[in-house]
């Protein structure tokens, strides 16, 4: 009975061990923390080593961290509180699998996703280059592609390692949690709206200040700031004659411009430097006045003149036909050069159209002035053969008196095709003036007037129906020139010339061929005679 009594007891105190047992159990799993993989969890330091920290998080064991992922080793102590981003329950070796890292990128994710969205604007720090680009921290690592790094093609690495910019957000991929970024449009943006700014500041007539950029033929580009850049037009450089922008600008200089335009949707603007003076033509009329004798110089030769610069911005034109009184020039450079420094007569003046008429020959006396006087119709000259042309023969009566000799008054009979069958240029030869315009300088000369008009004595000789034997001078399609007398043509028309049919003038007769013919009439008043090889 004793025994029983003990194996009863033993029994007891079996099923009490095992209730404690069971009852710590219990108790202990209660006091760990219910954690699942991928949970970000508050852990405290328990223990630093020289490679890694031991972080208690609650769980049933401990877990460590690679020292390289803490940013600032030396800034943690034991007792710290910090996140961590649970990897796994339990390593091989029986431990939790923490990471301080992936925590701050997942609360970063977060923090980042909830306050921005693509298209918005973050400031980041450069911290990597990698393949293709950089990785800049925003609260979590973002992706900026090295094509959106700059506005310009080249990037200076140096330039942006571990810098802070702001950026734009082009990409949010949350599926992989990637995020990629542009400095590229961020700084457009900037410029995009500095220059909104600064062109809503611009007013017609005020002083900016700029920087050359640019200089090309037609003008300079000038930075105005801000991504402004406005035009400065060659003819707004200067109120006198420059032949290129360089003459007055180099690239780089730093200059003030007034503002002459500009367009806010097009963002032109132009620009003008001379317009910071007063314009020289305000004051010409009291300067420059008509009839008053001034000094330039001659800055430019073109065929009809000579530009000449009176003061910077002022320039009078010189016309060819105001050089000389009596000398014909081809061109004003055979009496002038550029550079030189002359003195002339404003003729005339219009402020408006900025022109100035200049005369050279105004300071010397006119020659023409008493040429009708010297010269009466009527009168016999004496002169040299200076110049001849298709229509006539420039006769030198004096020192820049010339008279013309047209083809028409050189014989009262024959027919003269070039001035040069008469004349020989250099001979002296006798005329008659029939004719003095002064105004103009023209002096009508001839020479078959020195005798009487023989064409009455010529109508009386040659009746109407007299045949008479010709030498054929000329064939025409529409005639036949023939020479009856010395020096003395007629003309037979093709309507008075037997032809047979299909028969050809210029086939049938040639120049030189002796023919007879009758007079039909004889005009003494147009000087001519027309006849007939029909019915002789």
């Amino acid at each position: 009975m004793d025994n029983n009594k003990e194996e009863l007891q033993d029994t007891e105190k079996t099923d009490t061990k095992e209730d404690a047992r069971e009852e710590l159990s219990r108790l202990y799993n209660e006091s760990m923390v219910k954690i699942e993989e991928g949970q970000i969890l508050k852990g405290i330091i328990v223990a630093i080593t020289p490679k890694e920290v031991v972080v208690d998080v609650g769980y049933k064991s401990e877990g460590a961290i690679s020292i390289s992922e803490f940013q600032d080793p030396d800034a943690i102590k034991v007792g710290d509180e910090i996140e961590v981003y649970l990897e796994s329950k339990e390593d091989d070796s029986g431990m939790v699998v923490l990471s301080k890292q992936k925590a701050e990128r997942a609360v970063g994710w977060d923090m980042v996703t909830s306050r921005y969205g693509e298209g918005d604007m973050v400031d980041g720090k450069v911290t990597k280059k990698i393949k293709g680009g950089f990785m800049v921290d925003i609260g979590v690592e973002a992706f900026l592609p090295a094509s959106l790094a700059s506005l310009k093609a080249f990037v200076n690495v140096n330039q942006l390692m571990g810098q802070v910019f702001p950026f734009k957000i082009v990409k949010i991929n949350k599926a992989r949690k990637n995020i990629v970024v542009s400095r590229k449009d961020a700084l457009q943006q900037q410029r995009d709206e500095d220059k909104k700014k600064l062109m809503d500041e611009l007013q017609k007539g005020s002083i900016v200040k700029g920087i050359v950029r640019n200089i090309t033929d037609f003008g300079a580009f000038v930075d105005l700031g801000g991504g402004v850049i406005g035009l400065l037009h060659i003819s707004d450089m200067s109120w006198g004659r420059i032949s290129h922008p360089s003459e007055v600008l180099a690239i780089g200089d730093n200059i003030e411009v007034m503002v002459l335009d500009f367009n806010k949707e097009s963002l032109k603007v132009s620009l003008g430097l001379k317009q910071k003076t007063q314009d020289p033509w305000e004051t010409v009329d009291s300067k420059y006045a008509i009839g008053s004798k001034i000094k330039g110089t001659v800055v430019n030769l073109m065929p009809y003149g000579a530009f000449v610069e009176l003061e910077k911005g002022v320039e009078g034109l010189l016309h060819i036909s105001e050089l000389s009184w009596t000398k014909k020039y081809n061109h004003p450079n055979e009496l002038l050069a550029i550079g030189d420094r002359i003195e002339a007569q404003v003729l005339d003046m219009d402020k408006q159209n900025r022109k100035i008429s200049l005369g050279l020959k105004q300071l010397e006396a006119n020659p023409w002035i008493d040429v009708e006087s010297k010269y009466p119709v009527g009168t016999r000259v004496k002169g040299k053969i200076r110049n001849m042309t298709d229509y006539g023969a420039f006769v030198e009566l004096e020192d820049g008196i010339d008279g013309l000799i047209h083809v028409s008054d050189i014989s009262w009979t024959k027919r003269i095709g070039h001035p040069k069958d008469v004349f020989k240029k250099g001979e002296k030869i006798e005329a008659v003036v029939l004719a003095v315009d002064a105004n103009n300088h023209r002096i009508s000369l001839g020479v078959k007037q020195l005798s009487p008009d023989p064409w009455d004595d010529i109508a009386a000789k040659y009746v109407q129906e007299t045949v008479l034997d010709g030498k054929i001078t000329k064939v025409a399609n529409f005639g036949l020139f023939v020479e009856i007398d010395q020096d003395l043509e007629g003309l037979a028309h093709v309507s008075e010339i037997p032809l047979a049919e299909g028969e050809k003038l210029e086939e049938k007769y040639k120049a030189g061929d002796t023919v007879k013919v009758k007079v039909l009439k004889v005009d003494s008043i147009q000087h001519k005679i027309a006849l007939s090889l029909k019915g002789v």
